[in-house]
């Protein structure tokens, strides 16, 4: 078994315009420099000038006192907008303030508490299904998925016959694996009306997801709240305590749409990125069974457990440390600045390689190795050389709920199933808006008594 679990193969010399361009449609993460794990900026150009920052301290100044000067990159936008247009994820300036205001307060600790038995109830259920494959190869990530999607489903509108879980699923996963992809129009900065062919296939399916969405909405809106409240009755009684603004049915729409996007597929990627970790590495597996057992015995894991899972959490945020869900993120300079002595031009982008930025060597010890007890608070970590959910003001409004999620997934699996790696079955790291496990997370689960 290899002493480091699977990474990417990042660039260690300049690479031809064409190789660029064709490696960026398959996968982005393999145009990442070498240099990137050893340097606080670095500077190049492919087609525009473009800058690298993995300086905690210049990102803590970008994502808290200069949030205006560099809002998110065009190219982002252009990406969701079609789905998610009007949502906290891509507006920006006062739009934004308002909106996280409003929104803030359904992801409290109080509520996220209230949803998590519906997180106990779809970890049961998905170890039910592992069961029935009698010990076969299962492909972890599609489990998860699943998982994930049913939890996000039931919290946001619990109660809608008329939303169509399976169809929204498939829109929505449709749209991320074509739109997801960077465009060569994008690359060359061509304008957005300029059609982008891969996001033109999946617009029919999204129109009628949002067409689906609005009439859920409208049905909510004349039946009343259901019990207990779900995520869609929170947003709809949601107010921005300074403006008492609220949102219209297309912000409420597009706002359900990123929470059930980004709801369930970061949490879905950093379990299944956990589960490969522990059947890479055997001993941290049966350190996480021997505290589940401990702490909730034979059952699933619930709300009330996960303060004592400690060593079970550890091994989330290592696993959100080397597969992070955004492993790139990227802001564009709206007006000239200068960072660690670059001066960047209004209109220039400013890329955080998150991927390069948990594995860098001058932030952390044997970057590339699988540690848990880095995160056991015996060693100060700085706030913003680690950032699986951003920082700042836009920080990820359901960081919470998706740790809690994902401590009570992890934990339920680990009691009931022992995973062991599949020879020839790694997975390899590809970003399509997310770090996905290319080719699966199969693995063999091994039920426990």
């Amino acid at each position: 078994m290899p002493d480091i679990p699977v990474k990417v193969n990042l660039v260690k010399k300049r690479l031809p315009l064409i190789k660029v361009l064709m490696d960026a449609r398959q996968n982005v993460l393999t145009l990442l420099p070498e240099i990137a794990t050893r340097q606080p900026i670095v500077a190049g150009r492919t087609i525009a000038p473009w800058f690298m920052l993995m300086d905690p301290q210049t990102i803590r100044s970008l994502f808290i006192e200069k949030l205006d000067i560099y809002p998110k990159s065009d190219v982002t936008k252009n990406l969701l907008r079609p789905a998610i247009g009007k949502s906290i994820f891509i507006v920006e300036g006062e739009e934004w303030r308002w909106q996280r205001r409003a929104a803030a307060p359904v992801f409290n600790l109080r509520n996220v508490k209230n949803l998590s038995p519906l997180m106990t109830d779809a970890a049961q259920r998905c170890v039910e299904r592992i069961k029935e494959c009698n010990t076969r190869a299962i492909d972890m990530n599609e489990e998860m998925v699943r998982t994930t999607f049913e939890i996000i489903a039931d919290v946001t509108f619990s109660d809608e016959n008329g939303f169509d879980r399976a169809a929204v699923h498939k829109a929505l996963n449709d749209y991320m694996e074509h739109a997801g992809k960077i465009s060569l129009f994008d690359f060359f900065n061509l304008p957005e009306w300029v059609p982008r062919p891969n996001r033109i296939i999946s617009r029919s399916a999204m129109l009628a997801v949002h067409a689906m969405a609005d009439n859920v909405i409208t049905a909510r809106q004349k039946s009343g709240a259901s019990a207990p409240p779900d995520l869609l009755d929170l947003l709809l009684d949601g107010e921005d305590p300074e403006t008492k603004r609220s949102m219209n049915k297309v912000e409420l729409r597009d706002n359900l749409l990123a929470f059930i996007t980004a709801g369930h597929e970061t949490t879905a990627l950093a379990l299944s990125w956990a589960l490969y970790l522990l059947a890479f590495d055997p001993k941290v597996q049966a350190k996480v069974q021997a505290e589940v057992r401990a702490v909730i015995g034979t059952g699933p894991a619930t709300r009330d457990h996960i303060d004592e899972l400690v060593y079970t959490r550890q091994v989330i945020d290592e696993t959100l440390r080397l597969y992070p869900p955004a492993p790139i993120v990227s802001r564009t300079a709206q007006q000239d600045d200068e960072i660690c002595g670059r001066k960047i031009k209004k209109g220039q982008t400013v890329v955080i390689p998150i991927y390069c930025l948990h594995r860098h060597k001058l932030l952390w010890d044997n970057p590339d190795a699988f540690d848990p007890d880095r995160f056991n608070g015996k060693t100060k970590i700085d706030r913003f050389s680690y950032i699986p959910f951003i920082d700042g003001p836009r920080i990820c409004i359901g960081a919470s709920f998706a740790l809690h999620e994902a401590v009570i997934i992890l934990a339920t699996l680990a009691n009931n199933f022992t995973f062991h790696a599949i020879e020839g079955k790694v997975p390899r790291p590809e970003m399509v808006l997310t770090m996905r496990p290319a080719g699966g997370v199969w693995l063999k689960a091994e039920p426990r008594d």
